[in-house]
């Protein structure tokens, strides 16, 4: 049975089992491998690329405005008295209907940058908010 791609313009901010906020983008749901290049003596015609640690990047979030006080004490907690609060976190991506299709399960995430709006008195864009999240583990469920 062929399926139809999954849409990429519902989801949001999960915590602790609570929606925080829906976002209007999201980027940098990544896991990659550093390789570790090795060159053997003798062979001159390639270099060993080995797998050595696996990195995770960071997600960027972007939103229109943010809607929930404590998803700002989380974001700001830390940048102000140095200790980083670590959550388990979920960016949950909804299909037809508001049926959940994926879940992306971040362990240990902490903010690690926020970015106000740009204002602009003859703009008409929507003000939109910035944070970027770093995070230790990634883990993927399919509801789909």
């Amino acid at each position: 049975m062929q399926q139809d791609p999954l849409t990429a313009f519902k989801f949001a901010i999960e915590i602790g089992g609570v929606i925080q906020a829906g976002f209007t983008e999201c980027s940098g749901l990544t896991l990659q491998w550093d390789i570790f290049k090795y060159k053997e003596g003798g062979v001159n015609n390639y270099e060993h690329q080995l797998p050595n640690r696996v990195k995770a990047a960071k997600i960027t979030l972007k939103h229109g405005t943010f809607v929930s006080p404590e998803l700002w004490r989380w974001c700001t907690q830390g940048m102000y008295d140095g200790n980083v609060n670590y959550v388990n976190l979920s960016i949950v991506m909804y299909g037809g209907g508001w049926h959940e299709t994926k879940r992306w399960n971040l362990e240990r995430a902490y903010p690690i940058q926020w970015k106000g709006p740009s204002l602009k008195a003859d703009s008409k864009q929507v003000a939109i908010e910035t944070l970027v999240i770093a995070f230790h583990g990634l883990d993927l469920e399919e509801n789909a």
